[in-house]
This record gives structure tokens, C-alpha cells and sequence, in this order.
């Protein structure tokens, strides 16, 4: 936030999406980051060449209020979601789970890569999980990459039916090993036992 003058800390603040009310924060800190900071231990980098240090620093508000988040109804995407818990429920109980993310596309050669790693994982479910929400200029945009997966699900489903076909609303950081991570613990709560790395992960 740029102005913290109009709350102070231990009051609650009503978080909006688009004119919806989505949850409630209870204002426990309110600080000022250093955001060259910040950039260099989370990024690597301070350069504003870097597409999210350049959104942290001059885009991101001056201030950030941190507290106990409670919600009150999921945020409204222009795509299909799905909860941890209602993507867990599509999966093969007690078999292994093998998720891929991506944030563009699937060219042959990504169709190529599922298609090996759930071979080479025994009786496993391969779950194609890509990221939808902004990620950084250039690519393209979620609703078209959506419909890209969609078509390509339809002209796959009779020859791998072991495919689950599921959207994540994160966009994506370009944060190198440490998202890298991350996605790798996003999915597990989603049901995954085993996560494909590809070449050039989350920008690394």
C-alpha cells in the first residue's frame, strides 16, 4: 500500500478483488520494506530489467501490511479452478502423482517429456498443472494458453487417460531454484508425489 495513514495496526482490512469482497486482514504489522533488499535476496538480482523486481519496485505499494488472513469467498478467474482438495479428489487414491508445470504452451517436445516421466514412474497419474495468471511480457495470456490445454486434452484423452488436467491462479515469479521449490511444495498439497524440473525453471 502506498498510504497507511487511514488504519492502524490491529484493525482489520477488507481485501477486494474487482468489487468483490474476498477476505478480511488483521492488520498484526505494518512496515516499510527495502525492496533493492528484498529483490536481491528473493531475485538474485535488483535490476529492473527483471520483470517482477521491476513490478516489486515500482509497482508494488510502499508498504506492507502483514496479519492473519481470513476468507470469505474465492477470487472470480476468467478460467476453471480448482481447490487442493478438489483436484486431490480426480486423482488415483494410493498411486503416485507425477505434475508438471508450465507456463506457456505444450509444444511436442513438453508432450514428449509427460508422456516419459509417467512411463518412467510405475502405475502413476500424470497431472499437467499449469500456471495461468500474468507472468511476464511477451508470453501469452492465460485465457489463450487455457484454451490451448484444452484442445489438447480433448485430443489426447483416449490414448492417455492416465492425464488430470488442472489450473493454478499464481503468477509466475521468475525466481530460479528457490520458486523452483516452491511449485514443487504447490503441488504436493495438490496430491503430487513427483514434479518434473525442466531445463530453464522458473527462470533459472
Amino acid at each position: 500500500m502506498n498510504d497507511v495513514s487511514s488504519f492502524k495496526q490491529g484493525e482489520k482490512l477488507l481485501l477486494k478483488w474487482k468489487g468483490e469482497n474476498v477476505a478480511v486482514l488483521e492488520a498484526s504489522s505494518i512496515y516499510k520494506p527495502n525492496k533493492v533488499v528484498e529483490a536481491k535476496k528473493v531475485y538474485g538480482t535488483s535490476s529492473l530489467e527483471h520483470p517482477t523486481v521491476f513490478s516489486l519496485i515500482q509497482e508494488t505499494g510502499a508498504y506492507y501490511v502483514g496479519g492473519n488472513l481470513h476468507g470469505i469467498k474465492s477470487v472470480t478467474f476468467p478460467y476453471p479452478v480448482q481447490t487442493p482438495a478438489e483436484v486431490r479428489a480426480l486423482l488415483p487414491e494410493g498411486k503416485p502423482v507425477v505434475a508438471f508445470q508450465n507456463r506457456n504452451p505444450i509444444h511436442s517436445a513438453h508432450f514428449e517429456l509427460l508422456v516419459c516421466a509417467q512411463r518412467d514412474v510405475k502405475d502413476s497419474t500424470l497431472l499437467v498443472h499449469p500456471t495461468c495468471g500474468p507472468t511476464q511480457p511477451g508470453d501469452i495470456d492465460g485465457v489463450v494458453r487455457i484454451s490451448t490445454y484444452e484442445a489438447l486434452k480433448e485430443e489426447t484423452k483416449q490414448e492417455f487417460p492416465m492425464f488430470r488436467w488442472a489450473y493454478l491462479p499464481y503468477s509466475m515469479k521468475m525466481a530460479g531454484p528457490r520458486e523452483a521449490i516452491q511449485h514443487m511444495i504447490i503441488r504436493k498439497n495438490f496430491g503430487a508425489t513427483h514434479f518434473i524440473i525442466g531445463r530453464d525453471m522458473a527462470g533459472t
